[in-house]
Formats: structure tokens, C-alpha cells, sequence
């Protein structure tokens, strides 16, 4: 049993990760300020004795003991974080310093959530760890891409200077119950606009292509990474880097590589809804990535890790879900 910390874990994913950790038989402290996350995704943890949530925002240092922190906390749909960028952008760099401080000071092993954002609108497909990418910085993305980035950088920083214990996880496209009913990512909006009958809105000629990956089988992938076992010490292994001694502390590529087009995943909620909605035609989003797909040789290799559950499966069980949250 570990004593876990797991930023923004009232989130969509968060929430699944302090589930599963519970069943595990840890002790988790919920860390939560509940701009994107809702007391209703973790309502059902409240009763659990080994269960703690804190309203706590990681822009301000926070005192805890804990064994490791998964840092999951900030918003991750553009509808969210391009909200109040400034407020994005401290989320990912104050708030990681803090987490890492956090970390140095107790000796926690810390896991950073990053994203396949830091691909930027990529020019290599798929994308590798060892691609470095192609952001925008001064676009109304960056807060979000380039938060992330400098919260890797700061990981890896902390890692080389003061030895802090680290994993570097890039999260690609992820879906599942829990996600918010505003989220403005693709899933959420298609099953929602088709299950209230309404025009579905696919940007650009919908040809830009994402690959989604079911929250379950990302879990799974980050808690394999977090408990990498230790052996050897100094620097670890680190992808398109050095491969110095184990363990492995990434960045690595956490995602289903099954690519589809937004025209044929919108096509593919019509159906699977049973749904009347038309499909409609916006303008592209600026810098909204053209092709978006994870090589994930990495994590096979390293983590024994891939996606279980199909598209269908994962479809199924989150249209269920949002049926539910929209009839209400």
C-alpha cells in the first residue's frame, strides 16, 4: 500500500485513476479546484476510508507526505484552457515546480501528464518521443502546448539537478464516461449533438485525422509507468536520449494508434446513436493539428502496454454514459 497523490483527480481521468488506485488498495488524497472537475465523478469514492479530497489549487504550494504523485491537473479541452490562458499557462509551470517541490522534499516518485499537444500540427506521422515538434508559441494554443512542454522540461530539470524521481507520460486523445457534458473536445461534442439531435460540427472538411484511446486502457498505462521498478540508479533511460541505466523515466507515448478521420468518427456516432443529425461544416480552429497519431513501439517495449478495448466497445459505454447525463 502507497500513499498517493493524485493532482486533478475530481477530472475525468483523474477520477478513474483514484478508482482504480483505491481497488488497489492504496491510500489517495484527491487533489482538486474543481475548475473543470466535478464532485460528481469521485461522489462515489467519499465513503472510502482510505480516500482524502482537498480544494486545493497547485498554483500555491501545498504540505503533504505522500509516497507519489500523479500531477493530472489542468484543463485539457481548448473551450477550457484557452478560457483564461494565463491561468493555463501557471496551472502547468507553477503548479509542476510546486508538485516538484513537493516531490524533492518528501522523496515521492511524481508522474507528469503531459500531452501529444507538445507535437504541436506535426510534421512526422506518427509521432515519436524523439520528435521535438511543431508549436506555435505565440498562438491561442500555446498556453496549453507550451505549458506542457516547459512542465517536461522542468521535470527533467529537477530530475538531472536534484535527482527527483520522474515519469514523463504524453497522453493522446482520451475518452470515456466521465468526461463533461461542455468538454468541447470531439468525442463529448458528437455524442452530445447527436443524441440531442442536433447538426454535428466537424471543422474544416473533417479530414484531419485523431486516434482515441478509452480512459481504462490509459490508466493502465500510466500506472505501468509509475511503477516501473527501480533498479540501478543515476539518470535512467529517457526516450531519443541517452540510454544511460533503468528505469525508464519516458517521455513516452500513452494512446491507441488506430487513426480515424473526424468525418468518419462523426459518421460513426450517427450510426451507433441511431441518430437523425446532419453533419455541418465550420471554419478550422488556427493551428488545430492536421494529423494526430501515436507510434507507440515505446510503451510495448518498456511497458508491456497497449489498447484492449476497440472503439466500439469504448463508444458504447460512453454513449450509455452521456444518454444518461443528457436525459437528466
Amino acid at each position: 500500500m502507497a500513499r498517493i497523490l493524485v493532482t486533478g483527480g475530481a477530472g475525468f481521468i483523474g477520477s478513474h485513476l483514484c478508482e482504480r488506485l483505491l481497488n488497489e488498495g492504496n491510500e489517495v488524497i484527491c487533489l482538486d479546484n474543481f475548475f473543470t472537475g466535478s464532485k460528481d465523478n469521485i461522489i462515489h469514492l467519499m465513503d472510502n476510508k482510505r480516500f482524502e479530497l482537498i480544494r486545493h489549487d497547485i498554483i500555491e504550494p501545498i504540505l503533504l507526505e505522500v509516497d507519489k504523485v500523479y500531477n493530472l491537473a489542468s484543463p485539457a479541452s481548448p473551450i477550457h484552457y484557452q478560457y483564461n490562458p494565463v491561468k493555463t499557462t501557471k496551472t502547468n509551470v507553477m503548479g509542476i515546480i510546486n508538485m516538484l517541490g513537493l516531490a524533492k522534499r518528501v522523496r515521492a516518485r511524481i508522474l507528469q501528464a503531459s500531452t501529444s499537444e507538445v507535437y504541436g500540427d506535426p510534421t512526422v506521422h506518427p509521432q515519436k518521443e524523439d520528435y521535438w515538434g511543431n508549436v506555435n508559441p505565440i498562438g491561442p494554443r500555446s498556453c496549453y502546448d507550451e505549458g506542457k512542454r516547459v512542465a517536461e522540461t522542468l521535470m527533467m530539470d529537477y530530475h538531472r539537478q536534484n535527482g527527483v524521481d520522474i515519469r514523463i507520460v504524453r497522453i493522446f486523445n482520451t475518452y470515456g464516461p466521465r468526461m463533461a457534458l461542455n468538454d468541447g473536445r470531439v468525442v463529448s461534442n458528437f455524442i452530445v449533438q447527436a443524441l440531442k439531435g442536433e447538426d454535428i460540427t466537424v471543422y474544416g472538411e473533417g479530414s484531419q485525422t485523431r486516434s482515441f484511446c478509452y480512459v481504462s486502457d490509459l490508466v493502465d498505462g500510466l500506472m505501468r509507468m509509475m511503477d516501473q521498478p527501480e533498479k540501478g540508479s543515476g539518470q535512467g533511460s529517457v526516450a531519443g536520449g541517452q540510454q544511460n541505466q533503468v528505469p525508464f523515466i519516458g517521455p513516452v507515448n500513452i494512446g491507441n494508434p488506430h487513426e480515424h478521420t473526424i468525418l468518419e468518427f462523426a459518421e460513426k456516432i450517427i450510426a451507433m446513436t441511431g441518430s437523425k443529425s446532419r453533419i455541418s461544416f465550420n471554419p478550422l480552429p488556427q493551428d488545430d493539428p492536421r494529423q494526430r497519431q501515436p507510434d507507440i513501439t515505446l510503451a510495448k517495449e518498456k511497458l508491456g502496454w497497449g489498447p484492449k478495448v476497440s472503439i466500439d466497445e469504448g463508444l458504447r459505454l460512453t454513449i450509455d454514459y452521456f444518454k444518461g447525463k443528457v436525459g437528466r
